[in-house]
This record gives structure tokens, C-alpha cells and sequence, in this order.
């Protein structure tokens, strides 16, 4: 759960940086728009894990300068919208345990947080875990839903991280991915 915990701060970080520097060429050329607009479907852990990628985003898990090889971000060229996924070590506690811990965890780092859910659901049939929370920093708001499930016996771990500026559409983007999702 540390190393999770430490992922995710990590994620937060990035997003947190890059939502800062806003004088990245996409915003000064095309206002985030992506040249491809077909969507592109991602399979991690030896086909374990599918979801849908959004347009205009790709990987980045190498330009994080982290050799791990157990954590994967996509991103946007801005930075602010992101998907963290973590393949974790092997837990026996429940899926609600570790998301009531997570929950914490991210309150102690963010007093401000505001959890708009933390329940459980159904990935095409398989069991996991939701939490969505606003995270503000920087004068910047941030929505981010947290999806725990197992995998083998594994915590997989994956995090999506808009721009809450509209907290609805944030929301509906967030959940667009999330209804992508296949575990096998």
C-alpha cells in the first residue's frame, strides 16, 4: 500500500507540475486539439487489463524517469489530463479496506479534498472499487477517479486525472474511460 500511495503521489506531482506550466506548445498552437481522433485501445498485463485511451493522449510512462516497470502513464501534451495504471504486489485485505486507506491517506495530503464517491462496482462483471475525489492545488482543481481491482491475487491500480474546471464534463470523461474498462 506504500508503494501505491507513492505512485500515486508521484502521479499527483506530474499532473500537479504540469498543470502549472501552461506554456506548453499544444496550448499555444492548437488548444489541445489532436490531430488523431480515433480512439486506441490499451492492453496491460498480458492482456489482462483493455481500456479506451482518449484522443490526445499517448504513452508517456518513459519520460517520467522512473524504471519501474509496474507503472504506466498516459497523458495529454499538457499534462493535465492523465491515466496512471498500477500492476501492484499481491494483497489479501478487501477492495473497500484499501480505498477507505487511500481516502485518508489523500485527505492528510489535501485537507481541501472533497470525495464525490468511494463505492463499489462492476467492470464487465469483475469486482472493484471507485474513488472520486476533487483535488485542488494551486489554484487548480482537479477531478480523479481511483479504480481498484485484483488481478491474480494483485492490486491494479488505475488513476484518470482531468481538469475540474467543469466538474461535470470532468466527471463524464472520467467515466467514459472507467466504462471501458475489461479485466480478465
Amino acid at each position: 500500500m506504500r508503494q501505491l500511495t507513492k505512485y500515486l503521489g508521484i502521479g499527483l506531482l506530474v499532473v500537479g507540475l504540469a498543470a502549472c506550466d501552461r506554456q506548453d506548445k499544444a496550448t499555444a498552437d492548437d488548444n489541445g486539439a489532436s490531430a488523431s481522433t480515433s480512439v486506441q485501445t490499451v492492453t496491460l498485463m498480458d492482456g489482462k487489463l483493455s481500456f479506451n485511451l482518449p484522443a490526445g493522449m499517448s504513452d508517456k510512462s518513459g519520460k517520467l524517469g522512473t524504471q519501474a516497470n509496474n507503472m504506466h502513464v498516459y497523458a495529454d501534451e499538457s499534462g493535465q489530463r492523465a491515466i496512471i495504471v498500477i500492476d501492484g504486489d499481491a494483497t489479501n485485505e478487501g477492495l473497500d479496506v484499501l480505498a477507505q486507506r487511500l481516502e485518508q491517506q489523500q485527505r492528510n495530503r489535501d485537507p481541501q479534498l472533497q470525495v464525490v464517491t468511494n463505492k463499489a462496482i462492476s467492470l464487465k462483471g469483475e469486482a472493484a472499487q471507485q474513488l472520486d475525489t476533487v483535488i485542488s492545488a494551486n489554484n487548480q482543481t482537479a477531478w480523479s477517479s481511483v479504480i481498484l481491482a485484483k488481478v491474480e491475487g494483485k492490486l491494479l491500480t488505475l488513476q484518470i486525472t482531468l481538469p475540474a474546471d467543469n466538474q461535470q464534463q470532468a466527471q463524464t470523461q472520467a467515466e467514459n474511460v472507467i466504462n471501458t474498462i475489461t479485466l480478465k
